[in-house]
């Protein structure tokens, strides 16, 4: 069994960051990232579009698509479980022509294991909502995180881990 090396990558990410990440890269994220669904981004490209400011400056962050529960006592966010992806895929030209680096769509799109949520949650410091408070679980939280586990899916590079392990599999089940 191969071990992947740990790239540790700090927030706000820059294109320098990003060039050197590779499909299958194993990272661990450190600083601000920032938490959007569906409702959150349908909300910010309305904000875009009627040319009103964004909740927080999009340039070199990163979105972790994800809901996070209430926090029990003592913890600082509850359980803080990846969430699909393609739904937020209509909303993130406009955001990433703002300058978000870490998503999908001609930036790094950092993929993390559904059914990590605890593990995750672990590497979050301090959680605040900044903005839609009214959407309660897809509010934007900003989170400031140590160690955040994640791995990269598409590339600068053009490349696509799922298309290319997909690609692999059929060709050891081929024969």
């Amino acid at each position: 069994m191969t071990v992947l090396e740990t790239i540790y990558i700090e927030t706000p990410l820059s294109r320098n960051t990003l060039n050197v990440l590779h499909s299958g890269d194993q990272v661990q994220i450190f600083g601000v990232i920032y938490t959007a669904r569906d409702a959150t981004h349908e909300r910010m490209c309305k904000a875009i579009q009627q040319g009103k400011e964004l909740p927080f400056d999009p340039k070199g962050q990163i979105i972790f698509y994800v809901g996070p529960t209430p926090a029990p006592p003592g913890r600082i966010i509850g359980s803080a479980g990846p969430t699909t992806a393609s739904r937020m895929g209509p909303f993130t030209p406009m955001l990433i022509e703002r300058g978000l680096k870490g998503m999908e769509h001609g930036c790094v799109y950092f993929g993390s294991v559904e059914g990590t949520a605890a593990l995750l949650s672990g590497c979050i410091q301090h959680a605040e909502v900044v903005a839609f408070e009214d959407l309660g679980p897809e509010a934007i939280y900003r989170l400031t995180v140590s160690g955040f586990p994640a791995i990269v899916v598409n590339d600068l590079h053009g490349r696509d881990l799922y298309e290319e392990r997909r690609n692999l599999y059929r060709r050891l089940w081929a024969g």
